[in-house]
């Protein structure tokens, strides 16, 4: 017999199987010799009291022995199928290409960074040498920006389809299945170019093709319906059906589309700093504790402050983490935050940003660059900054409260290098000014976080995309063209790692029937 209960346990419980059986057994009401296994459905850790506890769902075998249910994928052969083009194999990408495949078409992804190995070079460039390749870089190649942002796996977005069935594309290909069962299920960005390389494989097997270097230049239109794309090189590559997943960083597809008459709009989006604490300042607010447990994970926060009716709030938090340099055209700084899967570097980020609606920024109403040319601003005046090589400007932070110029900065995790400056020199004048009020009030409810320990660095502004591709609500084709399917963060329509999955299956589940 399974039977599935809801426990509580101790960290140190929660390591030990027997302890497991004990408290299954008590809440069963069974002896505990009958329990051949404790499998755990759902995870999360509830540190709200002086002790911090597990929070569990479990399936309790009783009298039975337990086998794993978990069951490779199979996909179709596809190489003779009708195409559908996929620009961009970030996670709407490659979800939409194993989707079609799923439909029985054959995707053709078209992917202008490198893949993930040949990748990694540019990656050292940019942290080393302060170089930016424009078509390779932290939001360019295989698996765009989420192959190295963390692999956090937590969203919102259950209502637009089924988040379990994209956690389980990532086990089947190489994820464990922690992912499954944690209530914050995170991948780690060590792991995750494995995984993105295996999903590669998978949809080249099936006979789809993933094609890198391929930069598309031009949409083929005729008569207000996709008839295919050229590309950088020339080639032009038939398709009744594309689908633009390209991220929220692809500036030139948003001039490409502008070019050639095709609508988008203007978006509002999220700006600010990223802010990095020792990680052990975080885990003492969160777990009340001098020293965290060996059985507990470094811990994160999530918090938001309403300051002038504008929301200030914590995004894209990184246990254990490190800051990136995520700029993709020179003299230009943008930062984000990553962890590997163990989360055990000594620092914990997060970005902390304002939103920003159409009434701050000055330009006409219909101009749909009037926010992204706003975000370049921002990026280049922090870029001036930093005085180049991508050296960010940064600031302590009761300094920046306080406006005051920081003597010295901590030791960080920002490889290129931070210089101290006022970031009111960056940020304007109603960014910066929430951000101070924001910040003490966050100090207030969680205790430590207000301290000179703590550094803000400019700018994180690649939050989501500052321009939308307008959709219909029902067959997901744009508003003008028949055929062409906006998709993800690039398109406005995702948030994050799941959701543009999630976005792309809906858009692949959308070319299917639009092609019927």
């Amino acid at each position: 017999m399974i039977k599935e209960i809801e426990i509580t346990c101790s960290p140190e419980e929660h390591e030990d199987a027997s302890a497991l059986k004990r408290i299954a057994a008590n809440a069963a009401n069974v002896q505990q010799e009958r329990i051949k296994h404790v499998h755990i459905l759902k995870r999360s850790i509830d540190a709200r009291g002086r002790k911090v506890l597990y929070r569990m769902q479990v399936a309790v075998y009783i009298d039975e022995q337990y086998h794993s249910h978990s069951q490779q994928i199979k996909y179709p052969q596809v190489k003779e199928a009708r195409p559908v083009v996929i620009v961009g194999a970030g996670p709407a990408g490659l979800f939409a290409a194993l989707q079609c495949i799923k439909r029985g078409l054959k995707p053709i992804v078209l992917e202008r960074g490198k893949d993930v190995k040949q990748r990694r070079r540019d990656l050292a460039n940019i942290n080393k040498q302060g170089l930016v390749n424009p078509e390779s870089n932290y939001c360019f190649g295989e698996g765009g920006a989420g192959t190295y942002s963390d692999g956090k796996l937590y969203t919102r977005s259950t209502k637009r389809g089924d988040v379990n069935e994209v956690l389980k594309v990532f086990t089947a290909h190489g994820a464990t299945e922690d992912i499954l069962v944690d209530a914050r299920p995170h991948i780690g960005t060590n792991k995750l170019p494995q995984i993105i390389t295996a999903m590669r494989e998978t949809i080249q097997n099936a006979g789809g093709e993933v094609r890198f270097d391929a930069r598309v230049v031009s949409l083929d239109v005729s008569f207000d319906r996709i008839k295919g794309v050229e590309l950088a090189s020339g080639e032009k590559i038939e398709a009744r059906a594309v689908i633009l997943a390209t991220g929220h960083s692809a500036r030139d597809v948003f001039e490409m589309l502008h070019r050639q008459n095709i609508l988008i709009q203007a978006k509002p989006f999220a700006l600010g700093v990223r802010i990095e604490h020792p990680q052990e300042i975080i885990d003492k607010a969160q777990y009340h504790c001098d020293v965290r447990g060996p059985y507990l994970p470094p811990s994160y926060y999530s918090l938001v402050e309403q300051v002038e009716n504008r929301g200030v709030f914590s995004f894209c938090m990184c246990p254990g983490g490190i800051i990136a340099p995520c700029a993709t055209e020179p003299n230009e700084i943008v930062v984000n935050g990553w962890s590997p899967s163990k989360r055990n570097n000594p620092y914990a980020n997060s970005g902390t940003v304002v939103q920003i609606n159409f009434e701050d920024v000055p330009g006409l109403e219909n101009d749909p660059f009037r926010l992204l040319n706003f975000q370049r601003e921002i990026e280049q005046a922090a870029f001036a900054a930093g005085g180049g090589d991508l050296v960010a400007p940064a600031q302590r932070m009761v300094d920046f409260v306080e406006n005051r110029l920081s003597k010295d900065l901590p030791q960080n995790s920002y490889l290129p290098g931070c210089k101290s400056v006022e970031l009111k020199q960056v940020l304007p004048v109603w960014i910066n000014e929430r951000l101070r009020k924001a910040l003490p009030a966050f100090g207030k409810r969680m205790k430590g976080y207000y301290t000179n320990e703590a550094l803000l660095v400019g700018v994180e502004s690649r939050t989501s995309s500052p321009v939308k591709v307008p959709r219909d609500k029902v067959t997901l084709q744009h508003s003008q063209i028949a055929g062409l399917f906006p998709c993800g963060e690039g398109a406005g329509y995702a948030g994050g790692i799941i959701s543009a999955a999630i976005d792309g299956v809906n858009c692949a589940n959308a070319a299917f029937k639009y092609l019927q």
